[in-house]
């Protein structure tokens, strides 16, 4: 009788699997202090859910690394946050903050679903989409009742259908006499402008609570960043008589007391800036206006760079875990 086949963990599998562990962890220290801060029982119901999917998809990762004989990530734990501290966010900021971070996962699992070939990678990664769904769908059900959802702009609806015939349509990079937006351009545009509105208020909460000056002159950085893309995305509507939409009471108190580590902050910042620059090319791909495409090529440069020095302070603190990596057969060489 032939043995059953029993794989090992491909280097994709291991990455979304890790990632997940890392990414996880973090979350659950997120919703803690958030549960422990939050007034409004239907979005404390959001935060609980969101905290229990977090701890599935944490344990659920790590059996899979264990069965694979994989070592199990650090990642965050109860010395990264400290739930006692006073409240840094506003209710109306949990659900725009949670609406968004599912919108995160659905993308990074989809993806990873199309790489992934054992069965039981390619079930928890099933199960992690069903439930990013199941977050997104009850936030946008409690944002809609509360009036918090920011929905995209409305355009008056075109009387026929038609087809491009002049390479006009594409414009120039200099910004002179191109068409108006289409709405593929409009809706990339309007989610970026409340990605970035979501992580201006997160910045600023976290630069008034970070323990080291440098962490914290690192997310007021990110703060003025963040506002300069959400000014330049709000002109590309505007220059078209479009609204731009604007989220609204992502209230931060005055609070100074700190209810992460730094180490955490600052993972909480790469994982934004990663989020960011697969939006924006994204959003570049799908833009058939070459000045807007040209945009999010010069601000996603400007997020790498951002992300850089965030990873140098990072290096420097000892705060940033090495994910698996493959031996170095050359250093193995004798010489």
């Amino acid at each position: 009788m032939v043995g059953k086949h029993n794989p090992r963990l491909t280097s994709s599998e291991i990455s979304v699997v890790w990632s997940s562990y890392m990414n996880n962890s973090f979350s659950i220290c997120i919703m803690e202090y958030f549960l422990a801060n939050v007034d409004e029982p239907e979005v404390k119901s959001i935060l609980e859910l969101a905290f229990n999917i977090s701890q599935k998809m944490l344990n659920m990762s790590k059996e899979i690394l264990k069965k694979d004989n994989q070592p199990i990530p650090v990642g965050f734990t109860d010395k990264d946050v400290f739930p006692t501290s006073p409240r840094l966010y506003s209710d109306a900021f949990y659900l725009y903050y949670v609406k968004h971070m599912s919108k995160v996962g659905l993308s990074i699992y989809g993806v990873a679903l199309a790489t992934a070939a054992k069965s039981d990678v390619r079930d928890f990664l099933s199960q992690a989409i069903q439930s990013s769904i199941e977050l997104y769908n009850k936030t946008a059900d409690v944002s809609l009742s509360k009036g918090l959802f920011v929905r995209p702009p409305y355009i008056s609806t075109p009387d026929s259908v038609d087809f491009i015939d002049k390479k006009k349509y594409l414009g120039g990079l200099l910004n002179l006499n191109n068409r108006p937006l289409n709405v593929i351009e409009i809706t990339h545009i309007a989610a970026n402008i409340e990605a970035n509105e979501v992580g201006r208020a997160l910045l600023q909460g976290l630069a008034q609570v970070a323990k080291s000056k440098k962490v914290s002159d690192y997310c007021n950085k990110g703060k003025e960043i963040s506002k300069k893309h959400v000014q330049l995305f709000s002109s590309m509507l505007t220059e078209d008589d479009i609204p731009a939409p604007k989220a609204w009471d992502l209230e931060v108190t005055d609070s100074t007391f700190t209810p992460f580590s730094d180490k955490l902050i600052m993972f909480h910042i790469t994982l934004l800036i990663a989020s960011s620059i697969s939006n924006y090319a994204t959003a570049s791909a799908a833009s058939l206006r070459m000045d807007i495409a040209a945009s999010y090529v010069r601000l996603t440069v400007e997020n790498a760079q951002y992300a850089k020095d965030g990873l140098d302070l990072m290096i420097k603190n000892e705060w940033l875990e090495q994910p698996p990596q493959a031996p170095n057969h050359k250093g193995l060489v004798k010489e």
